[in-house]
């Protein structure tokens, strides 16, 4: 099971019926390569199995996510471990007998980043009519864009409510779900039921906002692998961007430029489900503001408005509450969270699999591989061959995907390709198999089949494909 090397040409050995509905993309694509999927003998290649290079670990049970870089030297395993320590701690109400870990709220969605990440996984989404969000969140803003291109705050409640609060304050809202039924229709006459979200927000606390609110439900993502993802250099991500789709293709993937803080810049996006985030230092300040109510040097205020704190007469737990020590402890911690292997269970299928992939365009966007650059944050994310399955650009997925916000330069229908590795391992750790950005995809048949936009002509020729050629695909995206 060896990488992959070099561009090998795919060779057309599928039936005709499937030849006629699918033209093999170019996987290297921005760089003028032709596939690199299939050997010309017309034996399918075998996908790679050490997703993360030589940072990769072989763990199947459910601490798979939760594991450090396989080649991260014994000293820094103490520093991955008070990482771990603090990525796990509830943090309290100040003031506190510990006065490290307090000044929750007041405001928040979750004691802790664990909350949602639960075993550094994914989050689940609610079932219809229940209310508490346990691993997912609602962002919101208002028309118009503000500060450096941001997503334009509401003046009351902000850009992420909040449900649950520092009593007696009041929590910002409770989010109600429900979902519809959306039907798919095989060519060969077999129906799938998809579910669609439906958010319904009540019970405000600080009233009725004015103006109506955009709104985005987000699930929790996976965090394993993240220190990969910001080890790519930046050019190997925009050789891969075309936003004018040029080539032809209907792809058009186009980098997020979003506001970095620390350097007083517009840098590239490659986190959150927008790539809303330049780094893991700043996406990790945002969740401990948002979704803890924990302030750091890097974001000085939680997600209160001046309406909100004139009322509010509770303690914080200082300024800031994140000592810069500990912020770097946890992101430290995310750097170093290690990709697992994928699993190879029956590899002639999986092989097939993976031609299939490419041959119906899922590779154009989710990227097979990248190369680390040799100037890491962290030594031993460097130099890497890695794959993650994704490009780090955003892709209009079609108005059914769309959340209608704008954030950055990202449209509402606009999603950062999601890395697929791990994926498979989702059940095992998490215990549900529920995908994309809001849960909504309750299998990976299901997530499949909510593609749209630049990924409508991939959707309609997996659909073409026959039932056997379906699920040899869909095990090769299981056995990542």
């Amino acid at each position: 099971m060896g990488e992959l090397r070099g561009a090998l040409f795919l060779t057309w050995c599928m039936c005709a019926a499937s030849c006629a509905t699918a033209v093999s993309p170019s996987v290297e694509k921005g760089q003028g390569e032709p596939s690199v999927l299939a050997e010309a003998s017309g034996a399918h290649k075998a996908p790679p199995t050490r997703l993360g290079g030589d940072t990769t670990v072989d763990v199947t049970n459910k601490h798979a996510f939760g594991k450090s870089l396989s080649n991260l030297p014994i000293p820094r395993l103490r520093d991955f471990a008070y990482g771990n320590r603090l990525f796990n701690t509830a943090w309290v109400t100040a003031p506190a007998s510990v006065d490290n870990f307090d000044g929750l709220g007041p405001l928040f969605n979750r004691h802790s980043c664990v909350g949602c990440h639960v075993r550094d996984g994914r989050g689940k989404a609610p079932e219809a009519g229940e209310t508490r969000l346990l691993s997912s969140l609602v962002r919101i803003s208002i028309p118009g864009e503000g500060a450096h291109g941001a997503p334009k705050k509401h003046p009351i409640y902000g850009a992420q409510l909040q449900d649950k609060s520092i009593s007696p304050e009041a929590p910002e809202a409770q989010v109600n779900i429900a979902y519809e039924a959306h039907e798919v229709v095989y060519p060969d006459g077999r129906v799938i039921t998809l579910r669609r979200p439906l958010i319904r927000l009540s019970d405000y606390g600080y009233g009725t906002p004015d103006p109506p609110l955009l709104t985005s439900f987000r699930v929790a993502s996976a965090v394993h692998g993240l220190g990969l993802l910001e080890a790519v250099p930046e050019e190997s991500v925009l050789a891969w961007a075309d936003p004018d789709d040029s080539d032809g293709d209907g792809i058009s993937g186009r980098p997020n430029w979003v506001w970095e803080h620390e350097a007083r810049k517009r840098s590239l996006g490659r986190f959150g489900w927008k790539a809303g985030q330049p780094s893991l230092r700043q996406q990790t300040a945002a969740a401990f503001a948002g979704d803890i109510g924990i302030t750091s040097s890097i974001v000085q205020r939680d997600d209160v408005s001046n309406y909100q704190r004139a009322g509010m007469q509770g303690p914080d737990g200082g300024d800031p509450e994140l000592r810069n020590r500990d912020l770097n402890a946890v992101v430290f911690y995310l750097r170093a969270l290690a990709v697992p292997a994928a699993r190879q269970g029956d590899s002639g299928l999986i092989a097939r699999g993976y031609h299939y992939f490419d041959e119906v365009g899922c590779a154009a966007c989710h990227r097979p591989n990248f190369e680390t650059g040799g100037e890491a944050e962290l030594p031993s994310l460097a130099n890497q061959r890695i794959h993650p399955f994704t490009d780090l650009l955003l892709h209009d997925m079609g108005e059914g995907l769309s959340d209608g916000r704008p954030d950055f330069d990202a449209s509402g229908a606009e999603w950062r390709t999601p890395p697929l590795w791990g994926i498979g391992l989702v059940e095992r750790v998490n215990g549900h198999t529920f995908l994309l950005h809001d849960g909504r995809a309750r299998d990976l048949e299901e997530a499949i089949l909510w593609h749209g936009g630049e990924a409508e002509r991939s959707k309609r020729r997996f659909m073409a494909l026959d039932r056997r050629e379906r699920e040899a695909l869909m095990a090769f995206v299981q056995s990542l």
